[in-house]
């Protein structure tokens, strides 16, 4: 039997097979967008989309924002007297032409997917006179407004022509009371403003400017809202600085008739930058001088209300004093232009907003005879307590950091005030619509 040769040496270990991936190409990250282009004529299509967009786009119309911006406009043509037909171009192109807002007047095409996304926005006191007018201009630029007004001072005629607008809401409520919503920015302009209106309950004026405030801070804070205070000029009191700087700390009665309201917002300045200090609330602050213009309350004691409305009724105008007391006064467009830089601005303020333009009491008197009725006659009264003896804002800062400044004189914005006011006096609209029908 033959015998088998058996091997006894060291047992040899199996070579694993290891996996060795090749190296990549340098140029595959290159070649598969290509290649992926040419496959199946997918670059023909490509193409051929952008030619169909570009077409779309050149033969759209203008955007839409120049047709808003004309029917805001048309708002405030409406108080030219009817016979100035160059006037009101004038006028228009006063409120249109403003440097800073191209993306709002623009009229040129803008494509769908770059157009400004529309904001949702309260207004407090937004059935007011100022703010009545803010309201117009945001539902003009395509925003979303809900205005919260307890119609203490505001009036509903003077937001009625966007009632059925799917972007505008009205809620009767009073600020004091908390309310919850969800919101971009808030504008809280709600408190009287007249001294005839903020004397006639002084408590509740002092709560509106405090506890609205708060309410209003808090909701800001809860949504991440941006907030904007109007404040006022009478912060400075009876000044002792002229002009009047954002850096003055006024010199203010805090027991006079008058307290109420200055020191209440002065207050709601205080809380204001407490809420920003303390809990990163955005905020901005605006100090308002003399503002008239269209739905001014026609008696709510503010000179310039009371004299258009006392020559119109033929009656004296009524100077309390000597009449030398001075004041300056901003058209509605202009502070309502100034209020919006302000909130899309990057700067927390405060702001003064108002015309530098300085007049008498006498002074204005003459402006308001040559304007309705040269034969009108001026009274003197006693003084009110606390008036203050001058007024002017400094507003070298809104110019330098907003680019902001009055555009509109005295005597180009008067005869519309003296327009509107005529309507709601004497139903003139109504008499001139009749007979332009007619016609």
């Amino acid at each position: 039997m033959a015998s088998e040769l058996i091997y006894r040496g060291p047992e040899s270990q199996p070579v694993p097979d290891v996996y060795t991936p090749k190296p990549d190409k340098p140029w595959l990250s290159v070649i598969r967008p290509v290649r992926y282009l040419l496959r199946e004529q997918r670059i023909v299509f490509l193409f051929a989309g952008i030619a169909i967009a570009s077409l779309i786009f050149a033969l759209l119309p203008s955007s839409r924002s120049g047709s808003l911006n004309y029917a805001n406009n048309a708002i405030y043509d409406s108080y030219l007297p009817s016979e100035s037909t160059q006037s009101q171009v004038a006028h228009r192109m006063i409120y249109q032409n403003r440097p800073g807002f191209g993306l709002f007047n623009s009229g040129g095409k803008i494509p769908l997917g770059l157009q400004r996304k529309g904001l949702r926005i309260v207004v407090t006191g937004g059935a007011g006179f100022v703010g009545s007018h803010l309201v117009d201009r945001l539902i003009a630029r395509g925003d979303s407004v809900i205005v919260v007004d307890n119609f203490f001072t505001g009036r509903k005629e003077n937001v009625m022509h966007h009632f059925g607008n799917p972007r505008f809401e009205l809620i009767r409520h009073d600020v004091v009371e908390p309310l919850l919503l969800e919101v971009d920015q808030i504008y809280h302009l709600a408190c009287p403003a007249s001294p005839v209106h903020y004397k006639h309950n002084p408590v509740k004026t002092i709560k509106t400017n405090v506890v609205g405030t708060l309410n209003m801070l808090g909701l800001a804070k809860r949504v991440g809202a941006r907030f904007l205070l109007t404040s006022t000029s009478e912060v400075y009191g009876d000044p002792l600085e002229h002009p009047q700087k954002e850096t003055y700390w006024g010199n203010v009665n805090p027991i006079g008739v008058r307290s109420c309201y200055d020191e209440g917002k002065r207050t709601a300045e205080t809380l204001t930058m407490d809420y920003h200090r303390g809990a990163g609330v955005e905020v901005r602050i605006a100090r308002i001088f003399n503002t008239y213009g269209p739905r001014m309350c026609i008696d709510d004691g503010r000179v310039v209300s009371n004299f258009v409305a006392q020559a119109l009724r033929k009656e004296p105008l009524t100077v309390y004093g000597d009449g030398k007391q001075t004041r300056s006064f901003q058209f509605v467009s202009d502070l309502v232009e100034g209020l919006m830089r302000l909130m899309e601005g990057e700067h927390v303020g405060p702001f003064n907003l108002g015309n530098p333009g300085e007049f008498t009491m006498l002074e204005l008197a003459k402006v308001v005879q040559e304007t309705i009725d040269p034969n009108a006659q001026i009274e003197f009264r006693p003084n009110t307590e606390d008036d203050p003896h001058k007024r002017k804002p400094d507003i070298s800062r809104a110019k330098e950091l907003l680019g902001w400044e009055p555009k509109v004189a005295l005597r180009k914005g008067l005869p519309m005030m003296v327009q509107d006011f005529r309507q709601r006096i004497f139903g003139d609209h109504k008499e001139d619509t009749s007979s332009a029908t007619t016609a």
